[in-house]
């Protein structure tokens, strides 16, 4: 049975229907949902019923898993019994709503800045898979900016400054930005900077993208006060509410977005209700938007 697809923004973004995904999808419905994030970048998959195993198998069908920040947190307790899956919310392990002082709370606020899931790495992540499993009685909705209409709007002028320059990624560079200090030297270490184009080209769509980011802390080749004004005019064009989807959450939820093509965020909510979102999240092995087309 074919995949229906409904847009739900007049640049990306589509609502998928007819796939349990639950269930090992047959290798043409696979190749459909590729095809469809090439095109959308975000695909959303209501009323899905999923456990953590059966999520887990879902992703592993589009590539390799990263397990993110728990290269930084190895051997701390979770709430999952996969290293795989990330624990999007306010819980702590025993269960209850994390008081606002908990590292909970540092990284659900931590989330709500634009980012690209493990931009600080290479490889870096290609799918995200977000499912909803509690959701609060408002806000918290995602939003998800699309970087190839960005780069589609941006004058010739700065296409042309910004062809061939790169930013430094860093994962803490955000938490610092927050005022969340607390890790060892060891643990700022396990995941060193890494350098990408601001200007790259997605392997699926061919098209060509402004890659910015809350992880990106500085142009190389350029001082540090000139850089990051750059990033911040360039991040604050990329995510002009033309170029932006907002998705309102449901229980059983599963969004499904190219990190490689979008950029995302959380918004607020009160942080004294029960939010609980699972994330996998696969690797981009290929690595093959990197650099000019």
């Amino acid at each position: 049975m074919p995949i229906t697809l409904k847009p739900l923004h007049p640049l990306f973004a589509a609502e998928a229907a007819g796939l349990d995904l639950s269930k090992p999808l047959p290798p043409a419905q696979r190749d459909e949902i590729v095809a469809a994030m090439d095109r959308y970048a975000v695909l959303v998959f209501r009323g899905q019923k999923l456990d953590e195993d059966q999520q887990l198998a879902y992703a592993r069908q589009f590539g390799p898993l990263d397990v993110g920040l728990r290269k930084i947190r190895k051997g701390q307790p979770h709430r999952f019994r996969h290293d795989e899956l990330a624990d999007i919310s306010n819980v702590t392990v025993d269960g209850k709503v994390a008081p606002r002082d908990h590292a909970k709370i540092v990284n659900n606020i931590a989330n709500q800045l634009w980012h690209s899931d493990s931009s600080f790495q290479k490889p870096a992540a290609r799918y995200s898979m977000l499912h909803a499993v509690v959701i609060p009685s408002k806000g918290a909705d995602t939003e998800f900016a699309d970087l190839r209409a960005a780069w589609d709007a941006l004058p010739e002028d700065l296409k042309r400054e910004v062809e061939g320059l790169e930013a430094e990624h860093y994962l803490l560079h955000s938490r610092f930005m927050l005022g969340d200090t607390g890790y060892t030297e060891e643990q700022r270490k396990l995941l060193p900077p890494v350098t990408w184009p601001l200007a790259r080209v997605h392997p699926g769509s061919k098209r060509r993208l402004l890659w910015v980011g809350i992880h990106a802390t500085h142009v190389v080749g350029m001082t540090v006060p000139e850089g990051r004004m750059l990033l911040m005019d360039l991040l604050e064009h990329a995510t002009q509410r033309e170029f932006v989807y907002a998705h309102r959450w449901r229980v059983g939820d599963l969004v499904m977005w190219d990190n490689r093509a979008v950029l995302h965020r959380g918004r607020r909510f009160d942080l004294s209700e029960r939010r609980e979102m699972r994330r996998a999240t696969t690797e981009d092995v290929e690595e093959r938007i990197a650099g000019a087309a």
